[in-house]
């Protein structure tokens, strides 16, 4: 059955704390990043009973939600159409994302710059990849006019970084993404001696003599973080200026002055300065990942993945950015695809070894996504809820990395990794590269089958409610109706609201909960939802109406502790998600958690029958 998206995403707003609790909310390939004000209001529990949630991890305020290739995107946008959200993804009271520590700001600022990028930039990379692959096979290829178009447009990407990267933190940054472009193009523009061609002989370049000290006529070509800060300027001059320049002169003196002053500052201060410091880390990462017998390598790769965890990954795309450009060689490629196949072995161990089966449908696809270089599914969804199998990826990782550098192993590009990367290797190391690959992975794969022991699911992250319980409760002439939460079956007259007590509302049943989760008890529609969360109506399709009440009296409790799986008007299947609670916050609010059904329409088949002696 096809995932409800819209249902997704309430959920995961819900839990998160609805836009009151949610400042920003942005995306990935695969994770769903929600910017939080308070991470205590948010029900991780609940959150990872979701359907479709693959994992859940919240670190330093923001909160990762893992949902997959594809279906983030569908989720993302039926979040944004949530009540107080807008477009950008943001919450209402959105802008206190600045209360985030100053390294965490700008590391996310890296992140929120690239991961719009990503698309484009594994598009070139995998066609230059696969470009050099056939060029080098086929020779009469490489001289044809399809290989100059293809490598056109698969250069582009590359050869205007500057233009892409500056308009994309423009919108990272809150400012005009046009005026980010223009200052893009200002720093690689035909004027400039490109930075490929300068050198080192900065004394023979042409420069400005009269902008009060010498300035070198030197473009940006490969170059990230100077783009960056100069658009992060940009930002704040323009909004500095909007808010005193007169609204008469404000549409042509602030982009003007915001341009003119940030290009005068990109080229005289912040390029120099920062350019300088951007090739000093790129050397000393290039020293590390070269260091004797391989042990920088060795603890990157097995670092690598926890810097995915933390979110601290797009930094390296700073680094391969500026190795492809200084040297035309990728030497931190290899490292990271023996990390991120690593945990593709350990996510197969687990799927072999495990004997559920709901945890084996995630671990096979979330491992052959992390075959083609996408983790996340691998290492939230699975390995790191178990935690030795992270392990055991690390140590695979580690011990590729480390044979990746004494083979001497490069990439010519960036944007894809593991399997695909194969393409960015040149061919006379494609065998030791898939070596590099299949030692990382079967060590993972190897060490998860020994040292992890099934069933080491902790009792935080069980799912309430694994299936519908098989009881049926009710029963007419026009069908049977399913016990719709798991828990203890007592007659309805036992319950203290005398609505239900009573049979006011039709023949029914009362159930203490064992597990916070509603399933649909027969296929139908959903005909009515509180906006509270607390009572659903349904309309089957075989005609008996029926009334979920969850917990007496819970109208008051305004939503909190409710998070429902479907939308009014829904048509659901037997067996389907309709509503998370949890009967501990209902209690703790003082109230009583008994879930009462009741068939609303059994006056009309006086045959309607309550079946109470069952137990779950």
């Amino acid at each position: 059955m096809a995932l409800d998206y819209r249902a997704c995403a309430q959920g995961i707003y819900t839990c998160a704390g609805g836009a009151e609790n949610i400042l920003q909310a942005a995306h990935c390939a695969t994770r769903l990043r929600l910017e939080l004000i308070d991470s205590a209001k948010a029900d991780l529990q609940q959150l990872q009973a979701v359907e479709g949630v693959q994992g859940v991890y919240a670190i330093a305020g923001q909160l990762q939600v893992v949902l997959g290739t594809g279906t983030v995107n569908k989720v993302y946008e039926q979040l944004v159409k949530l009540p107080g959200m807008d477009a950008e993804g943001k919450a209402a009271d959105s802008g206190a994302a600045a209360r985030m520590p100053l390294p965490l700001r700008m590391l996310k600022s890296v992140g929120d710059t690239f991961v719009p990028l990503l698309p484009a930039l594994a598009a070139a990379g995998l066609m230059s990849g696969l470009l050099q692959a056939f060029g080098q096979l086929v020779p009469t290829f490489a001289g044809s006019d399809w290989y100059s178009f293809l490598s056109l447009v698969a250069g582009t990407a590359f050869d205007f970084l500057p233009v892409v990267v500056a308009a994309s933190a423009a919108r990272a940054f809150g400012g005009n993404i046009y005026l980010g472009g223009l200052i893009g193009l200002c720093m690689i523009h035909p004027g400039l001696i490109s930075a490929w061609n300068a050198g080192d002989a900065s004394a023979s370049l042409p420069s400005w003599q009269r902008l009060w000290f010498e300035v070198p006529k030197v473009g940006y070509q490969g170059h990230v973080i100077p783009l960056m800060i100069t658009v992060w300027v940009l930002c704040k001059l323009e909004r500095w200026l909007h808010r005193r320049v007169p609204e008469m002169l404000d549409l042509y003196l602030t982009p003007m002055l915001s341009l003119v002053i940030s290009a005068f500052l990109a080229f005289t201060v912040i390029g120099p300065v920062f350019a300088a410091a951007e090739r000093q880390m790129v050397y000393l990462v290039q020293l590390l990942l070269t260091s004797a017998y391989g042990v920088g390598s060795m603890l990157l790769g097995g670092i690598y993945s926890a810097t995915v965890v933390c979110g601290l990954h797009h930094i390296y795309d700073v680094m391969e950015a500026g190795m492809v450009a200084r040297t035309g060689m990728n030497i931190l490629m290899p490292v990271a695809s023996a990390a991120n196949i690593a945990q593709c072995g350990a996510c197969l161990a687990v799927a072999l070894k495990t004997q559920d089966r709901k945890q084996r449908a995630v671990a096979v696809p979330a491992a052959l996504s992390a075959l083609l270089g996408i983790t996340e599914p691998a290492i939230f969804g699975i390995n790191l809820r178990h935690f030795t199998p992270f392990l055991c990826a690390a140590a695979g990782g580690a011990l590729g990395g480390l044979l990746a550098t004494l083979l001497g192993l490069s990439a010519t590009s960036y944007g894809v990794s593991t399997l695909l990367g194969m393409f960015l290797i040149q061919p006379a190391f494609m065998l030791q590269y898939l070596l590099v690959l299949a030692v990382a992975c079967g060590t993972a794969f190897t060490l998860t089958l020994l040292l992890w022991k099934n069933g080491e699911k902790t009792k935080k992250e069980a799912r309430p409610g694994e299936a519908l319980p098989q009881n049926i409760v009710l029963r007419c002439s026009l069908g049977e109706v399913a016990q719709p939460v798991p828990g203890v079956v007592i007659p309805i007259r036992q319950v203290s609201d005398p609505v239900f007590s009573q049979g006011l509302l039709g023949v029914g049943v009362a159930i203490r909960p064992s597990a916070g989760v509603v399933f649909a008890p027969i296929d139908g529609q959903v005909v009515s939802l509180a906006p509270t969360g607390h009572a659903i109506g349904l309309r089957g399709d075989n005609g008996i109406e029926l009334l979920i009440h969850i917990g007496i009296d819970t109208v008051k409790m305004g939503g909190r502790g409710f998070t429902p799986m479907v939308a009014q008007d829904t048509h659901v299947k037997a067996g389907q998600q309709l509503m998370l609670f949890s009967p501990q916050t209902i209690r703790e609010a003082g109230f009583d958690d008994t879930v009462m059904v009741a068939m609303v329409n059994s006056r009309n088949y006086p045959e309607a029958e309550a079946i109470v002696d069952v137990t779950d």
